[in-house]
């Protein structure tokens, strides 16, 4: 059932659900059971796609710890706990301790599956987007570059696997301030996305909205406002309105209005995004301030410089 939700994106019946599952699970076979800690990692994979990272970080941390005292930390399970956790790390801002974690399991993939393994690649590509978010862009570029080479002499070019490091390496160059380059990237994965996977896969979705970003920083405002409305009209379709993958869409396609000039489209868009992310992910989460800044950027474009300012100390007070 939990497994049903997800491809819809009801997160909030899936947490139910497997909070249900790591309880009963812990009465039935025990806390130190294989099935009773993939019930744990998977939970905190959930609170972490609802934005609670905090209670993801908790859950994530004490889980690993078991898996390394239970099955070791040779075991795919516990590199999969620890891929997942590095990853809510990334997501707090807490860079050092994902990028630690990350080159662990890089390390261990290594010796374990060997350095052409997908599952390696994988951890590879994931390391190389915390560089970027360190700010080390020359070893961002470089390990996304070596990962979709890599890729697509192992596994091909038109695999899943490989569609990701690409996608990856054009979010690195989108923060390069290489928007042409990125832009070329993310057009081409998004075409291989649509033959490989599908129109309204949701990783198909992210492409599409990864280039209306691009499209909208280039200044090709147009393309980035068609390209913003399809993808967010998709989402709500596919994975739902309150998804934060179709909060973040929504959030970009309202400053892209903003950035048209169309100011009271922009303001009713950004407002709702903003109220439904408070609502969903919670006022602390990273996007959640992303959108509260987008929105001061429309209320200032308006003239609404109080409004704006408010905004702006609300967010500048939270992020610190």
């Amino acid at each position: 059932m939990a497994n049903t939700f997800r491809t819809g994106g009801y997160w909030t019946q899936i947490e139910v659900l497997q909070e249900q599952m790591v309880l009963l699970y812990k009465q039935l076979i025990g806390e130190h059971h294989l099935d009773t800690l993939i019930s744990m990692s998977n939970l905190a994979l959930t609170y972490a796609n609802l934005g609670r990272l905090k209670k993801a970080e908790k859950l994530g941390e004490e889980e690993l710890l078991l898996s390394k005292q239970v099955i070791g930390k040779h075991h795919p399970h516990t590199l999969v706990s620890m891929t997942n956790l590095a990853s809510v790390y990334r997501d707090l801002g807490k860079l050092e301790e994902a990028e630690k974690l990350e080159k662990e399991v890089v390390l261990l993939r290594k010796e374990l599956t060997g350095e052409y393994h997908p599952h390696t690649l994988a951890s590879m590509s994931n390391l190389a987007l915390t560089y970027s978010n360190l700010g080390k862009m020359e070893e961002a570029e470089n390990l996304g570059k070596e990962v979709v080479l890599l890729s697509k002499q192992v596994i091909g070019e038109h695999h899943p696997d490989t569609l990701t490091p690409m996608s990856n390496l054009a979010v690195i160059y989108h923060k390069l301030g290489m928007l042409e380059k990125a832009e070329k990237l993310e057009e081409e994965v998004l075409l291989l996305r649509k033959q490989v996977i599908g129109e309204h896969h949701p990783d198909t979705l992210t492409s599409m909205s990864n280039l209306a970003s691009t499209y909208s920083d280039l200044g090709k405002l147009e393309k980035a406002e068609k390209l913003g409305e399809e993808v967010v009209l998709l989402l709500k379709q596919v994975i739902g309105e309150q998804h934060p993958n179709t909060l973040s869409s929504m959030s970009n396609l309202a400053l892209t209005y903003g950035k048209l000039g169309k100011l009271e489209k922009a303001e009713k868009l950004g407002e709702e995004v903003v109220l439904l992310s408070k609502q969903v992910i919670g006022e602390h989460h990273p996007d959640t301030l992303i959108s509260m800044s987008a929105l001061a950027f429309i209320y200032r474009s308006s003239g609404k410089l109080e409004e704006a300012a408010r905004l702006e100390e609300e967010v500048l007070l939270l992020r610190k």
